[in-house]
């Protein structure tokens, strides 16, 4: 599966954002061919919103780009923002026995490495990282979204509460040390709660 994640910085109206996003934007964005979903979050201390789309297909999620133009501008002036876009494999999804949901806490973790040592490194997360994750109190999802193209990636993991974050968050550091002595490099996490949703 496919992601694009378009984020709206420096927001001057995230709460008309989220109204235009689900009033405008998903009834459209539904009749697209290879749409799978839409979760949005933000961050409204630093005027941040962003956008996770999912799509069966490379070439239908590049497709819908051009399809979307017209709502797409009416959303960036309804936010009053700057927008930047990335486009991702979702190498990995696991759900937890309660989804996550609007209100749940969201932590993204910008993350770069070798591309040609993208599946090790998938590999090592699998079965080291992902089962300490799982077993977190608060846990709700983690997915991890991948360029193997750059080697420039983000690890979402949603958590029922800021307090579940906040914890789970604390327990990262020493796996983040763990990692980076595997060659693993990590940017400044982007702590949001999830705003809408219309996947897991």
């Amino acid at each position: 599966m496919h992601c694009r994640v378009v984020t709206f910085s420096g927001a001057k109206n995230i709460d008309a954002g989220i109204s235009f996003l689900r009033e405008k934007l998903m009834p459209v964005i539904r009749d697209q061919k290879g749409y799978r979903g839409l979760n949005a979050s933000a961050d409204r201390s630093h005027g941040v919103l962003g956008v996770l789309t999912m799509w069966d297909t490379e070439a239908e999620r590049d497709a819908s780009w051009g399809a979307l133009a017209q709502t797409r501008q009416e959303g960036l002036d309804t936010i009053g923002a700057d927008m930047s876009t990335d486009n991702y494999e979702l190498l990995m999804q696991e759900i937890g026995d309660i989804p996550p949901a609007p209100g749940s806490a969201l932590m993204l973790m910008p993350v770069s490495m070798d591309p040609a040592r993208v599946d090790e490194h998938l590999a090592f997360f699998r079965s080291q990282v992902l089962p300490q994750i799982k077993t977190a109190p608060g846990f709700r999802t983690v997915r991890l979204l991948m360029n193997r193209g750059t080697g420039r990636g983000i690890t979402g993991t949603a958590w029922s509460d800021a307090e579940a974050m906040a914890a789970a968050a604390a327990a990262t550091e020493a796996r983040r040390q763990e990692a980076a002595a595997r060659g693993v490099r990590f940017g400044d996490a982007s702590y949001r709660e999830i705003v809408l949703g219309d996947i897991g």
